[in-house]
């Protein structure tokens, strides 16, 4: 999914002298060690190469093979079923990494071999996955509107207020993050969400239905409407509203109640070179390489510990999603909930919801 970064940080000047598809370090490692990682392009793939690729081919003196695709999971899938598999590492959302796992799509991972990740909380990694980028969805609204920040919408309970927070409103056109938020709406804590009340949070979308104005389907689309003018408050990912407030434009977000969400990395079942991977996972989650990222775009680290390098500036810190005194008031999602039955069918219950 497109989660934009703002204009705090554009210097991807080590990338632009990179190659459209292979970053290659030759150290003390062979030639022939190498490893295929795949993102999802675009300015996250960017930052990914600056931050943490580059770092880590060069300290492992390996090859680090690039490919981009923004929908992975198909190809993860046909890959495995040729028996023959070119990519190594996939970061995906957390979700298909799970899913592999129950498809025998993914490798079970050995975290003997990644102590970086082994030391990361019980809730950022999986048999399956370990959470790379963090990101949050949030209440946003148009400064316009509500000026004065004492009595701006600051809960999921006042986006729900018509009355008191009169204006146009947006929520996403996607289960996930939605349910959460209408949850919250209705009086359940932020660390108390799953499993998931369904037909609680469906009743409280009921309620608010008549009262959206669009219901979004791309992040471009969530802050163009908040830009606009078009809505006045907006559920959206926060480097969406943080684009448009590194922009000038008069809307501003709160982390309160926002959904803590993430992308995780995997390894494909067969994968090729998995010594290697290996090597290069507990690289790439080691805090100080971690701490690299949101210096480079509005993703927090998947690993907490990066928040305890001294890397990352105090003030840029407060801007991030799973920063600790901002993921404290959040909701972690928990994609473990949505990859079971009962979150497989509430993705097919919204649909029925959505064309109502």
């Amino acid at each position: 999914m497109a989660k934009s970064n703002t204009g705090i940080v554009k210097s991807f000047a080590l990338y632009a002298a990179m190659t459209a598809s292979t970053v290659a370090f030759i150290g003390s490692a062979t030639a022939a060690e190498q490893v295929t990682y795949v993102g999802q392009g675009g300015a996250s793939q960017k930052a990914d190469t600056v931050a943490i690729l580059d770092p880590v081919a060069k300290k492992l003196g390996i090859t680090v093979n690039q490919d981009s695709v923004p929908d992975a999971w198909p190809i993860m899938r046909s890959q495995v079923a040729s028996g023959k598999p070119t990519w190594d590492v996939v970061m995906v959302a957390t979700n298909y990494c799970l899913r592999g796992g129950e498809q025998n799509i993914v490798e079970k991972l050995d975290f003997s071999k990644i102590p970086n990740a082994a030391a990361m909380p019980a809730d950022y990694r999986s048999d399956y996955s370990i959470v790379y980028e963090t990101y949050s969805s949030v209440l946003g609204y148009s400064l316009k509107k509500y000026p004065d920040a004492a009595t701006a919408p600051k809960s999921w309970a006042d986006f729900w207020d018509v009355k008191k927070f009169p204006g146009r409103r947006s929520l996403r056109n996607h289960p996930l993050a939605t349910l959460e938020a209408a949850l919250m709406a209705d009086g359940v804590p932020a660390d108390k969400l799953y499993p998931l009340d369904v037909d609680r949070a469906f009743r409280k979308l009921e309620e608010i239905k008549p009262n959206i104005t669009v219901w979004w389907t791309s992040g471009a689309q969530s802050a163009q409407l908040l830009s606009d003018g078009e809505v006045d408050m907006v559920m959206a990912w926060n480097g969406r509203i943080s684009a448009l407030v590194a922009d000038g434009a008069k809307v501003t977000y709160t982390y309160n109640q926002g959904v803590l969400q993430h992308t995780s990395l995997c390894v494909l079942k067969g994968a090729p070179n998995l010594a290697t991977t290996y090597k290069f996972l507990n690289e790439a989650f080691d805090p100080k390489i971690q701490a690299n990222l949101p210096m480079q775009i509005d993703y927090g680290p998947g690993n907490p510990k990066a928040f305890d390098t001294g890397v990352i500036p105090a003030a840029r810190v407060k801007e991030l999603p799973s920063a600790p005194e901002n993921a404290k008031v959040q909701a972690l999602m928990s994609y473990a909930w949505w990859t079971s039955a009962a979150g497989e069918a509430a993705e097919k219950r919204w649909l029925a919801f959505a064309q109502k």
